[in-house]
């Protein structure tokens, strides 16, 4: 399973041309997954669901079950560690390519999500897991190779190559 990540700042778009590169990336018959980091707390669940139930009478796991999907639910509680990405990786069923977004400081290949208009600095200078940005504007003093961020074919094509995949 090839790894390849998306970063950036807040705001820059990383979400945004992730919707846009899976479809692309699926058009070329790869199966693509996806982990995302989420800084603050966060909750797929609804207070008065069964499942939510279960987790808030103190259930560690809650796994979901349909005809259509499945979804399982940890409870990280006070004494438990956030995962670390590679633990996380190992929880995920192989694919062709799983793409992060997030997790800026892990050591996977990524390209970074930059536009001016967000008012950061630019990451890649000092960061050798970058190695490519994607900005809707001139990138000054940048490193590596500047894509299109409003062109997700030619930013999946970048992916594939780098991940051997084509």
């Amino acid at each position: 399973m090839k790894i390849f990540g998306l970063t950036g700042w807040s705001g820059s778009g990383k979400t945004s041309l992730m919707v846009r590169l899976i479809p692309a990336l699926t058009a070329r018959g790869l199966r693509v997954s996806t982990v995302k980091h989420a800084h603050k707390g966060f909750d797929i669940d609804h207070p008065g669901k069964d499942s939510h139930n279960h987790r808030m009478a103190g259930a560690t796991e809650v796994l979901v079950s349909s005809p259509r999907r499945w979804a399982l639910m940890h409870e990280l509680r006070d004494a438990e560690p956030e995962l670390t990405l590679d633990q996380l990786i190992g929880k995920i069923a192989p694919v062709d390519l799983l793409l992060i977004e997030g997790f800026k400081r892990d050591r996977h290949e990524k390209i970074e999500v930059w536009r001016a208009d967000v008012d950061k600095a630019l990451i890649a200078p000092d960061d050798p897991t970058i190695v490519a940005v994607a900005s809707d504007s001139v990138v000054p003093g940048c490193p590596v190779p500047v894509l299109d961020l409003n062109d997700a074919d030619a930013v999946a094509a970048f992916i594939v190559a780098r991940c051997g995949l084509g």
